[in-house]
């Protein structure tokens, strides 16, 4: 049932499965790397792609799942959070903490579970969609899926 699906997406289709999450992973016929192209392929707003975006903060990865409609603002966010900093992390870095690469990172399917900030924005959305592992690949949830899956911390994001 998985056999078509790339070696990354099967790893995060096994974990949605494992969690209990059961949206189907898709694979797209052109790469969607950012949220404007993810939400014309699907025809969906931009606000309901969840980015999984990675940072670095206080010496450590961390997962930021923010609406396709917002931008990270990275200081007020550590602000809120009680961290010393946060900034993006380079493509060797997310490689390193997810397995996955810059433009396909799925909020699930890495070598170990990250620290996760869910955008608060995205629980105005009844389905979100996210990467599946790979830039060709996004799979459907909810709100509340997203956060049982991450064991996410709600905050405002931008």
């Amino acid at each position: 049932m998985t056999a078509h699906l790339p070696a990354r997406s099967r790893l995060v289709h096994d974990s949605l499965r494992a969690a209990g999450i059961t949206g189907d992973i898709v694979v797209l016929p052109d790469a969607a790397s950012t949220a404007p192209l993810a939400a014309a392929a699907l025809g969906v707003e931009v606000g309901a792609i969840a980015n999984s975006l990675v940072f670095w903060s206080d010496g450590e990865p961390l997962l930021v799942m923010t609406s396709g409609a917002h931008r990270v603002d990275t200081r007020a966010l550590a602000e809120r959070l009680g961290r010393t900093s946060i900034q993006r992390a380079s493509a060797d870095q997310v490689r390193e903490a997810t397995g996955q690469a810059i433009g396909g990172v799925a909020p699930t399917g890495h070598p170990s579970p990250l620290p996760t900030v869910v955008d608060e924005d995205l629980a105005g959305y009844p389905e979100i969609w996210a990467a599946g592992g790979t830039p060709h690949t996004v799979f459907p949830m909810t709100y509340d899926e997203l956060l049982r899956l991450t064991g996410g911390t709600v905050a405002k994001v931008d």
